[in-house]
């Protein structure tokens, strides 16, 4: 028998958990998942830790939904590579769209980046499901592109986290990007100088 259909949240309920969120993300990122306490997150979020708790049962309960949204936003790039597209403009469009992302989320970056270095014990699931599955797909696109001789030769899967790599940088290392450009070339035309470089470096 399925089982019943979750009650909707309300509008105030739906801000609050928002406002939750927020909260620990800016926590989380400061100090990481064993370094924060729901008391922290309660702080910065301007409310009781009971009321806190009515919303979300548990830290890891936080964890989770932000990760979640986190993977959501950050999977749509990719899941919007196009196998009938131009795969110069496909690869181009994808790492714009990452460099946008390192851009206008660095917090959610550094709180993935820390839950990997942990051994994703909370999204291991997440990584080898919905995860594996896209980057599969999407491999194998990028694989027939280098059959066809549209993209140079080389392995599919590291090709895609070779821009995982690169874009991710400029998020998780920001502040030493910043102080080895100085002050000349560290502004917000950093995103836009190494956005020109990878479409080079990759499609080059």
């Amino acid at each position: 028998m399925d089982n019943p259909a979750k009650p909707k949240r309300t509008r105030i309920q739906r801000e609050r958990r928002e406002l939750i969120q927020e909260a620990a993300l800016e926590v989380f990122s400061q100090h990481g998942f064993r370094g924060s306490t729901i008391d922290q997150i309660a702080e910065a979020a301007g409310m009781s830790k009971p009321n806190l708790l009515y919303y979300f049962k548990s830290k890891e309960a936080i964890f989770v939904a932000l990760i979640d949204r986190l993977m959501e936003a950050w999977l749509a790039p990719l899941r919007e590579m196009d196998q009938d597209g131009d795969p110069a403009t496909e690869i181009r469009s994808y790492i714009r769209r990452k460099m946008e992302m390192a851009r206008d989320f660095p917090r959610e970056s550094r709180l993935f980046a820390n839950e990997i270095l942990q051994g994703a014990p909370r999204v291991m699931p997440l990584l080898q499901g919905e995860l594996k599955d896209l980057v599969d797909e999407k491999a194998k696109i990028i694989k027939e592109w280098m059959r066809q001789g549209r993209l140079k030769g080389a392995d599919p899967y590291h090709f895609i986290f070779a821009i995982w790599a690169t874009t991710q940088h400029y998020a998780d290392f920001d502040v030493q990007v910043r102080a080895v450009l100085g002050p000349e070339r560290g502004g917000e035309g950093r995103f836009e100088d190494a956005a020109a470089f990878l479409e080079k470096l990759f499609l080059g």
